[in-house]
C-alpha cells in the first residue's frame, strides 16, 4: 500500500492528506436538518449527518488528493451508528481510489494488539471465511508499549501489504512533557523522540516496500527542526505530518520533512479543509456550498506546499 500512496502522490502532485474529522459544529445546518428529519435528534441522526457531510466533501476533492485520514474518535462519539458512518466513509473513499489512513492511535500488547491490527488492517477468521473488518490501508499506532505492541502490526503489514504510522513527535503543545525528555543510551543523552525514531527506523528496515517502508512515523509540522533530525534518523520512513494550518504549522517549515526525491512526507489538514467555509477566506461560498469551499482550500494548500518545496 505504500506504493499506492506514492503513486497517488505523484499522480496528483499533492503530498497532502485530508483529515475527515467531523464535528457536529462543523456540519452545515441544512445537512443536520435533513438527517434529523429522517432519524430524529438521535445518534443515528448525528451519524447520518456525518456520513452525508463526508460524502459531499470527498466528492468535491477526491480528484485532487492522494489520501484521507478519518479520525475514529469523531465517529466513536456517536456510538455504533458513528462507527457505521466510519465504515461507510472508508468504503466510499476506496471507491474513489483514495488511500485511507485510519487515525486510530492503537497501542497494546499480545493478543490485544493483534486484535487491533486485525480490526483495522487485516482479516478476521469467522468460521470458514476470512472477513475484512474496517479495512483501512494504514493505521496510526502508539509505540509506548514497545516492540510487543508494534510486532502484531508489523506481521499484518507484511501479510496484507499495508502500513502503519508510529507516533514519534506529535504536534500538540504539551507533547514535550514526555517526548522531549532527555534519555540516556549507549550513545549518550538524547531526546526521547529521537530514540523512538531510531526504533521506528529499525522496525521500518524489517518491513520494506520497494523504496519506502510500510512503517512510517507521525511528526508534527509545528516542530520543523525536530522534523529535520527525524528525517535523517528515519530515511526510509514516510512521515505523516499533522499540524499544518489550524494548528500553526506553515508550508515554509515543511521542506525538512521531505527527502531529496521530493517524497517521504504527506501533510495533513483537517478542519482547515472540511470546515473551510467557516474561514473568512472562503466565507463567500456560504454553508450551502461548503464542498466548493473545501475544494478551494485543498487547491490553495497544494499550491502553498509545492511552492515551499520548490524554494528549498
Amino acid at each position: 500500500m505504500i506504493q499506492k500512496l506514492i503513486e497517488n502522490i505523484k499522480k496528483t502532485n499533492a503530498p497532502i492528506v485530508v483529515g475527515l474529522d467531523p464535528m457536529l459544529a462543523y456540519i452545515p445546518e441544512h445537512i443536520k436538518k435533513a438527517a434529523f428529519a429522517e432519524y430524529g435528534e438521535t445518534l443515528e441522526g448525528a451519524a447520518e449527518a456525518v456520513w452525508q457531510y463526508n460524502k459531499k466533501i470527498v466528492d468535491a476533492v477526491y480528484d485532487l488528493i492522494p489520501a484521507v485520514k478519518p479520525q475514529i474518535a469523531m465517529y466513536e462519539q456517536f456510538g455504533i451508528p458513528g462507527l457505521i458512518a466510519f465504515q461507510k466513509t472508508i468504503d466510499y473513499c476506496h471507491e474513489k481510489g483514495l488511500v485511507v489512513i485510519g487515525d486510530v492511535k492503537r497501542g497494546d500488547i499480545g493478543s490485544t494488539s493483534a486484535a487491533y491490527a486485525t480490526a483495522h488492517l487485516g482479516r478476521v477468521q469467522v468460521g470458514s471465511q476470512q472477513l475484512t473488518p474496517f479495512g483501512e490501508d494504514f493505521a496510526t499506532v502508539n509505540p509506548y508499549l514497545g516492540t510487543d505492541g508494534i510486532r502484531p502490526f508489523l506481521d499484518v503489514c507484511r501479510e496484507e501489504k499495508k502500513g502503519i504510522f508510529v507516533l514519534v513527535k506529535t504536534s500538540n503543545p504539551s507533547s514535550g512533557e514526555f517526548q522531549d525528555r532527555l534519555a540516556a543510551d549507549a550513545d549518550g543523552t538524547r531526546p526521547l523522540y529521537e530514540l523512538v525514531g531510531e526504533k521506528v527506523a529499525e522496525w521500518a528496515d524489517s518491513c520494506m516496500g520497494e523504496t519506502y517502508s510500510y512503517v512510517g512515523a507521525v511528526v508534527g509540522a509545528t516542530y520543523p527542526e525536530m522534523g529535520k533530525t527525524l528525517r535523517r534518523v528515519m530515511p526510509k520512513c514516510f512521515i505523516l505530518v499533522p499540524g499544518y494550518g489550524a494548528q500553526g504549522g506553515k508550508a515554509a517549515d515543511l521542506a525538512p520533512f521531505f527527502n531529496e526525491d521530493g517524497l517521504g512526507a504527506i501533510v495533513n489538514s483537517s478542519r482547515g479543509i472540511i470546515a473551510a467555509y467557516k474561514q473568512e477566506k472562503y466565507a463567500s461560498f456560504g454553508a450551502e456550498h461548503f464542498p466548493e469551499a473545501s475544494r478551494a482550500a485543498v487547491t490553495d494548500m497544494i499550491e502553498d506546499i509545492n511552492k515551499a518545496l520548490e524554494r528549498r
